[in-house]
């Protein structure tokens, strides 16, 4: 009979227990965890609720009285459902950043502001669709509406109930979206009048606008005159068509800020963030290229693309816009700065950190914002900071996550300042306006081909003149030798993120507050995205900065009504004054927090960063592109330049160290991307060095003498001049001559003569190859056969003992004769028989010669000759 008073009495003391510890828990920690969670609850499997639209999607003094919400139940259940009824509930407003996210999974019991039902579908059978419109009052006197009575940021639940076949009424689905409140309209009942914007110091904000794409480019392309651009794919042209994502985002810019651009209105906020990647494809479109016919065999046929005349009409308007507005030049084709970090290799930082602001200003004819990077990671190392730095950028726009107090550790839901000192990351200053570091050649106005570069590459060494509305170099004329810090605001940022056809979850997002956004409609995730903006302006609180960067993902899938609702949201906050338009200038250039702080890696990020692997693949090709280059001659008023030339192989580098694809997935894909472009690349590269050569002679080489030059003949298959060494093995028997570094003209061969000497005529094998002047091998090597016409060491030294023998033998003759005595070489000859030969000879010849007439002894001693007798010879 005890027992069961006594399990009463204990039940009751568990339940104290826990509510005692839950009202002790922190109240960022509450706020984090959710009582209830609709992922955790079973997936629909009757119907299904999508949110169409939202009307107001923000409520001002101004607008409507009444909310009116459009939406969509689909059956996609096997049976029917009786009774189907929808209805609003409303939460208490957030009162933590973190909620914007983490509210948004709270269950329905936790929306405790019902709204009555109001019935859809008597009956909806399976596969069945049915629209709806449902209008309910923000506030009155009845018990029927919202009962908003104050401006806040608040979460709403849409719920759906039906009575399916063989079952009972049962809430079937639910749909989460936020409702910025910045003010109320009169009741409807006229129970309480118009209420304003609260008086809150406003907020300085700053709009960065990215405007990036993945990779496009077909790796392995050199840049050539008479090259043809090739694209992996022809999705850019739709993108930059009408209606097209890229067209969509400069197309809400148009649209929006209109004529203001550039004055202290909204506009001046904004900041376009532009990737040098996307500006190089679209300029490579403008002229004829071709697009592969199927993006998984790069080797194979392709087709002509379809985008010219919409990359053509997309360029001129964007540099309309950055003619006026503020340009930031975002990191070559989002490169994982880490990964740049380990391959260390200067051309290959230099390309893809410090090329994007000459690539962005001389296509644009802009001057950009120099001295910032904006990592796609959002995060940064300390390898990737001190490369930053150490390039000569003295900011960085990182997750407000991503920097912790010195000493701390990283905490999402802690305030941090908008700009903060990172006094362990430290370096040179980076050079002012003026600096010789800063000078750089100019391009006309208007022209960026003027220098020579052709659509698709890079112009590397060229910028446009600085414009008179532009701010100049921002953080870099600080001189501050620690990295700054420019903080966005993740929640905002996280929700910005959620806009598009497939959002991925950035890897800011702390695991509690994760889930699959998908599975909310784009119009919901709208909703989500204006209140997270809004908030901060809404609620002033101690600790907390009254200052805000607002950062979409650099690849952002907002269209054109998505990205028009933020620029009207930003609108509505100027005028409402809870927003006060801060340039992105103004921003870095302030002083930063006095409080020292450090970096604090998001773990994510870690996850999602390019593999250590293709790190040295891209340094080793690097440094070999950076070897040719310095073998290439530049010809003054000729082109290709040798960075024309080389650099698109450098940026197919880059581009395998992207963190483009990357997010919210397997990357798998993303891996065989990067894979296959450094093997392009480094196909390429191995070509160009195998197309400077010498040509081997055929046959044996035969020399007329053991002096005479060697002839050969290098070709250089290239659009410019080499510089060259020859490399020849000479055997001992050989002796041949350095001619030290020659030149060999673009696309032609060029003979030498190399001094030699050969001292064998046998047949010499003689290895040859060319070189780089700084000793790299080139092309291919190859030997010839050398004879030389000269004699022989052996034979030599013969002839040498042969005349030396004569020489004395002579000399011996001579001294005799000189000193009266007979020479031993005619012992043993009888002088009468001497005397006796010498007359017998003299008498044939006078028997041989025919009479003559006699002359006297005075005539033949004067010379004369008896007639008829010849002259002897």
């Amino acid at each position: 009979m005890t027992r069961g008073p006594s399990r009463i009495v204990l039940a009751i003391l568990t339940i104290l227990v826990a509510v005692t510890a839950l009202s002790a828990l922190p109240a960022s920690l509450a706020h984090a965890q959710p009582t209830g969670s609709a992922e955790d609850a079973t997936a629909p499997q009757f119907l299904k609720l999508s949110l169409d639209s939202v009307s107001p999607g923000t409520v001002t003094t101004s607008s409507e009285p009444m909310l009116t919400v459009t939406g969509t139940v689909t059956n996609i259940g096997d049976r029917g459902v009786d009774a189907v009824a929808v209805r609003v509930q409303r939460s208490r407003p957030v009162a933590d950043p973190s909620e914007l996210r983490t509210t948004l999974k709270l269950d329905q019991v936790n929306y405790d502001y019902p709204t009555p039902f109001q019935d859809i579908a008597g009956r909806m059978e399976p596969g069945q669709r049915q629209q709806f419109t449902l209008s309910v009052p923000l506030r009155d006197g009845s018990g029927n509406s919202l009962n908003i009575t104050e401006p806040g940021v608040y979460p709403l639940l849409l719920n759906v109930n039906g009575t399916p076949d063989y079952g009972g009424q049962a809430r079937l689905d639910d749909a989460r979206f936020l409702l910025p409140v910045l003010g109320l309209p009169a009741a409807t009942d006229g129970s309480a009048p118009p209420l304003p914007a609260p008086a809150n110091p406003p907020v300085s904000a700053t709009l960065l606008w990215p405007l990036a794409d993945r990779p496009r480019m077909v790796a392995g392309q050199t840049g050539e005159l008479d090259r043809t651009p090739e694209l992996a794919d022809d999705e850019l042209a739709a993108s930059l068509g009408r209606g097209g994502r890229l067209d969509e985002l400069v197309g809400a810019l148009e649209s929006e800020l209109g004529d203001e651009r550039g004055d202290d209105g909204p506009s001046s906020a904004v900041c376009l963030a532009v990737d040098p990647d996307l500006l190089l494809s679209v300029q490579a479109m403008t002229s004829d290229y071709r697009v592969l016919a199927s993006p998984s065999d790069p080797d194979g046929a392709t087709r002509p693309g379809t985008g010219t005349e919409a990359a053509k009409q997309w360029l001129d308007r964007l540099r309309g816009l950055a003619s006026s507005m503020c340009t930031v030049a975002l990191p070559f084709a989002q490169v994982d700065i880490a990964a740049l970090a380990a391959a260390n290799d200067p051309a290959l930082t230099a390309r893809a950190l410090e090329a994007p602001a000459s690539i962005v200003d001389s296509i644009l004819n802009t001057r950009s914002v120099r001295g910032v990077s904006v990592p796609d990671a959002g995060s940064l190392d300390p390898a990737a900071a001190q490369l930053l730095k150490s390039h000569g950028f003295g900011t960085a726009v990182l997750a407000g996550s991503a920097v912790a107090p010195e000493g701390g550790a990283g905490d999402p839901y802690a305030a941090v300042p908008d700009l903060v000192r990172l006094p362990g990351v430290a370096g040179s200053p980076a050079p002012a306006p003026g600096d010789p570091a800063e000078r750089e050649e100019a391009v006309p106005a208007g022209n960026p081909t003027a220098a020579g570069e052709q659509p698709g590459n890079a112009l590397s060494e060229t910028q446009a003149p600085a414009q008179p509305n532009q701010a100049g170099s921002g953080a870099a004329s600080t001189g501050d030798p620690a990295l700054r810090v420019a903080n966005f605001d993740i929640w905002p940022a996280a929700a910005l993120a959620g806009i598009g056809s497939n959002p991925p979850t950035p890897a800011y997002v702390p695991e509690q507050a994760r889930y699959p956004v998908t599975n909310d409609s784009r119009s919901a995730r709208l909703q989500d995205a204006l209140g997270a903006v809004s908030w901060q302006a809404l609620h002033p609180a101690p600790g907390r900065p009254r200052s805000q960067l607002i950062m979409p993902p650099q690849q952002w899938g907002a269209n054109r009504d998505e990205a028009g609702a933020l620029l009207h949201q930003l609108e509505l906050l100027v005028e409402n004054k809870l927003v006060d338009p801060r340039p992105f200038d103004d921003l870095v250039g302030q002083s930063p927090d006095p409080a020292p702080y450090q970096l604090s890696p998001l773990p994510d990020a870690a996850m999602e960063a390019v593999p250590g692997h293709f790190a040295p693949q891209a340094r080793d090709q690097s440094h070999r592109i950076t070897q040719l280059m310095q073998a290439m001659v530049e010809v003054p008023d000729t082109q290709p330049t040798p960075a024309a030339f080389l650099n698109p192989l450098r940026d197919d580098l880059v581009r395998a160290l992207s963190l483009s694809d990357r997010r919210g997935g397997p990357t798998a894909q993303a891996e065989v991307f990067a894979q296959r472009r450094i093997e392009k690349a480094t196909a390429a590269v191995d070509e160009i060095y195998r197309s400077v050569t010498v040509l081997p002679p055929g046959g044996v080489y035969t020399l007329a003498s053991e002096s005479s030059p060697l002839l050969l003949v290098a070709r250089n298959d290239l659009p410019i001049s080499v510089r060259i060494r020859f490399r020849i093995d000479a055997p001992p028997e050989t002796k041949i001559t350095d001619i030290g570094e020659q030149l060999l003209p673009p696309r032609g061969t060029r003979s030498f003569q190399i001094p030699s000497e050969v001292s064998d005529s046998r047949n010499l094998v003689v290895p040859i190859s060319l070189s780089t002047p700084e000793g790299v091998p080139l092309g291919h090597a190859t030997s010839i056969s050398v004879r030389s016409n000269a004699y022989g060491q052996i034979l030599a030294i013969i002839t040498a003992c042969a005349a030396a023998l004569l020489f004395l033998l002579a000399g011996r003759r001579l001294w005799r004769r000189f000193h009266g005595e007979h020479d031993p070489a005619d012992k043993g000859v009888d002088p009468g028989v001497r005397r006796r030969v010498i007359r017998l000879g003299r008498a044939r010849r006078r028997k041989t010669t025919p009479p003559g007439p006699e002359l006297s002894d005075e005539a033949l001693r004067a010379g004369h000759r008896p007639e008829g007798r010849r002259e002897r010879v």
